[in-house]
């Protein structure tokens, strides 16, 4: 299989320094839509805290003894006063911490993924800078960065392959701009972007990744 699609490879300053192509494998896939509503349904399920919680009469403290005799006193049998009839008893069917998601094949996600990717390069929204360095904590710079590659009030995605700790830091406080290494990439965030913009080193680990 060749490499068909081609996109042109940007500097910091906004400059076309050249051009890079696309692996078929991860950029030319067929989108599988229902693959698709499948993950990111899923995705958002897992995202649910799921850790509502209630005590059962044998998570309650108290009631190792029966709290009277069982005949004669002319009241109605108990054997604790954890009883959930009983005001301070356990709950009965209350909820317990639980993960909302389901499980979903890895064939499944990964071709949601490519299917969200290629989605992407056909409609343009892949852009590629040949690398992104900065030297200081500074959302400016970020911000400077996303006028210059004229992706200024986008919701952009960033893909780098290390873990770049002053950029994921200058992102933070921007609305529209998120960073992310390029092997954690999930397919959510990725089609939640406006544009997806990743480093040549980013775009390299996606195709090694998700191909």
């Amino acid at each position: 299989m060749g490499y068909d699609m081609n996109v042109k490879v940007y500097n910091q300053d906004g400059a076309e320094v050249g051009s890079v192509n696309l692996r078929p494998a991860v950029f030319e896939v067929e989108p599988n839509e229902i693959v698709v509503h499948d993950y990111i349904v899923n995705y958002l399920a897992r995202q649910r805290q799921g850790s509502a919680a209630t005590k059962a009469r044998s998570d309650v403290v108290g009631g190792g003894r029966k709290p009277w005799r069982q005949k004669g006193t002319g009241r109605a049998r108990a054997g604790t006063i954890r009883s959930p009839l009983w005001r301070g008893g356990g709950t009965v069917f209350g909820p317990s911490p639980r993960s909302y998601g389901s499980g979903l094949p890895r064939r499944m996600k990964r071709l949601a993924i490519q299917s969200i990717f290629s989605d992407k390069a056909r409609s343009g929204q892949i852009k590629v800078i040949d690398r992104i360095e900065i030297n200081e904590y500074k959302t400016k710079v970020v911000k400077g960065l996303m006028t210059k590659l004229d992706l200024a009030g986008k919701k952009c995605l960033i893909l780098d392959e290390d873990r770049n700790e002053k950029l994921s830091q200058s992102c933070r406080n921007l609305a529209n701009v998120q960073y992310c290494r390029a092997a954690l990439a999930n397919g959510y965030d990725v089609l939640n972007a406006d544009v997806v913009l990743m480093t040549r080193s980013g775009l390299d680990k996606v195709q090694e990744v998700f191909a």
